[in-house]
């Protein structure tokens, strides 16, 4: 990359981090320090902030740059994560949108502890929640090395290195000062530049194959190396039936762990009402949606314009498509138009990062500090008190959270970004989604199968992620050179999510405690009909 790329880039890089600053600022010194207003932003935003705000916070590094690359690398393989990461908006509108906003109040330990004794199931859905939250985190980190890696013209750790850490400062400068207030502002401003920049290179897409779809994907196809092979099913998930597990592992993962992710959930509990949670899921499928029809018309264009050959000697792992297209539709390394669209698209994808990593941040430092601390709190504390440790508990605890997802960042950096968001998902499918179904469900449940059902999840899917390709015995693993793989899948939503639900139904069958009728029927009024809730 040029000089000029460089320097165009970074004061674009620095713009958004400056208006995020000063939003962040601006925001920390009206914040009242109330637990609300850090969690929450005081329920004070419309559906249509919200709906924005959500589509911020979801589409995230794996959606820009991990997906696109995919599609570039594998073709319509790659376009198998689109359909996963949008079909799953629709179990949280009909299953979990409402209810949780109705039956919670900050986290999703909240919906659980309604009817359960509190202490054990808190500590259990805390912990979950913080594990996913980091895994999806590492992702972002890994996104922004490979993002600044490009950008400087250096593939060396070291630079990759310094950029992970920037990133993780930012988001505990975020967290810490403006709660969740700030973040949400952060991420409607992140929304509309990412929406604005992909609605512009689809055009740009389109008219450099005039418009005509049906070339660009021929061309798409022939640069490929793959021949019409790479428009049809089976390239990198067709090879054998372990394959094609893995992809079935992988859409389940996708489409249930959308439901379960924490810093999703958070973002229904910043709007008054049910009926206002409901909104802002509509509005994030329309704008989620249209987002990930165009990311179809990029990664194509991608392996069309930019040719997978040229993506993989930037990044191996395709992360690094989307910011290539800009530059070669702008006119190619070089030129002024390129060097314009390079730095604009550059700048976005380091807006995306820094706005999703800011919501992760904060949903899973109020797991710690709401869920974990508050159980271990001593009963005495006075409740105001009490508040404002807890507070000042989540804010040290986004430094640690940080701390831990910058080491394992730079640990996976040669991994794709849509690939790791995948084990976050499976993780969120398998350890969360069984506790909030069965207790929203199902009458009978007890404390016993929630704990077993968030263990029963959690527990399998790291250790078969431990023991899959995704960590030894393959070129691409994290420890290439040792191995301990005896799980033969890179996803294990297909086994885990199973066990979690099976976990559930077993502690509680098997458990001595009865089921309180009276809580459970509190909890089906207030999930459908919204009375007494927070």
């Amino acid at each position: 990359m040029t000089g000029e790329h460089q320097t165009l880039a970074l004061l674009l890089f620095s713009g958004f981090v400056a208006v995020s600053l000063g939003i962040t600022t601006w925001v920390g010194r009206r914040r009242r320090g109330s637990a609300e207003e850090f969690y929450t932003g005081g329920r004070l935003f419309s559906p249509m902030e919200n709906g924005f705000a959500i589509t911020g916070d979801y589409i995230s590094a794996a959606s820009f740059l991990g997906v696109t690359g995919l599609i570039a690398l594998y073709g319509y393989d790659g376009l198998l994560y689109v359909v996963g990461f949008l079909v799953a908006w629709l179990v949280v509108l009909f299953l979990v949108a409402e209810l949780v906003r109705n039956c919670g109040r900050f986290t999703l330990a909240d919906v659980v502890a309604a009817r359960m004794s509190e202490r054990p199931v808190r500590i259990a859905a805390g912990t979950s929640s913080v594990v996913v939250s980091v895994l999806y985190l590492v992702a972002q980190m890994v996104g922004a090395g490979s993002l600044v890696a490009l950008l400087l013209g250096r593939t060396s750790g070291a630079a990759q290195a310094w950029t992970v850490i920037g990133v993780g400062a930012l988001m505990v400068i975020y967290v810490s000062l403006g709660g969740m207030r700030a973040t949400t502002w952060i991420q409607i401003v992140k929304a509309v530049l990412l929406l604005g920049g992909t609605v512009a290179l689809t055009v740009l897409v389109l008219l450099r194959f005039h418009g005509d779809v049906d070339q660009l994907l021929v061309t798409a196809a022939r640069r490929s190396g793959h021949g019409d092979a790479f428009l049809a099913p089976g390239l990198k998930y067709g090879g054998s039936w372990t394959a094609r597990l893995d992809f079935i592992s992988l859409g389940l993962a996708l489409v249930l762990g959308t439901a379960g992710l924490p810093h999703i959930l958070s973002r229904f509990y910043t709007v008054p009402t049910a009926r206002a949670a409901r909104r802002s899921a509509v509005w994030s499928i329309g704008l989620i949606g249209g987002f990930y029809l165009l990311t179809i018309v990029l990664g194509f264009g991608a392996a069309a314009v930019v040719g997978p050959k040229a993506l993989r000697a930037s990044n191996a792992a395709g992360n690094t498509a989307m910011p290539l297209l800009a530059l070669d539709l702008g006119g190619g390394a070089g030129s002024t138009g390129g060097t314009v669209l390079f730095a604009v698209v550059a700048a976005i994808a380091f807006a995306t990062i820094l706005a999703v990593v800011a919501g992760i941040t904060l949903a899973s430092s109020a797991s710690v500090a709401h869920d974990l601390y508050a159980s271990l709190r001593r009963p005495g504390d006075g409740h105001k008190g009490g508040v404002h440790r807890e507070v000042a508990v989540a804010r040290f605890a986004a430094v640690g959270i940080g701390a831990v997802a910058i080491a394992l960042g730079l640990l996976a950096r040669d991994l794709n970004v849509a690939y790791l968001v995948g084990l976050a998902f499976a993780v969120a499918a398998s350890a969360n989604l069984p506790v909030l179904m069965y207790s929203l469900f199902w009458r009978g449940f007890t404390t016993r199968g929630a704990v077993w059902a968030v263990y029963g999840g959690l527990v399998p899917a790291l250790g078969l992620v431990l023991l899959s390709p995704v960590v030894s015995g393959c070129r691409g693993s994290l420890f290439p050179g040792v191995d301990f793989q005896y799980f033969p899948l890179q996803n294990p939503g297909i086994v885990s999510i199973p066990l979690g639900f099976l976990a559930g139904w077993l502690g509680t069958v098997t458990s001595d405690e009865i089921p309180d009728e009276a809580k459970y029927a509190e909890t089906e009024v207030r999930s459908l009909t919204g009375a007494g809730a927070a």
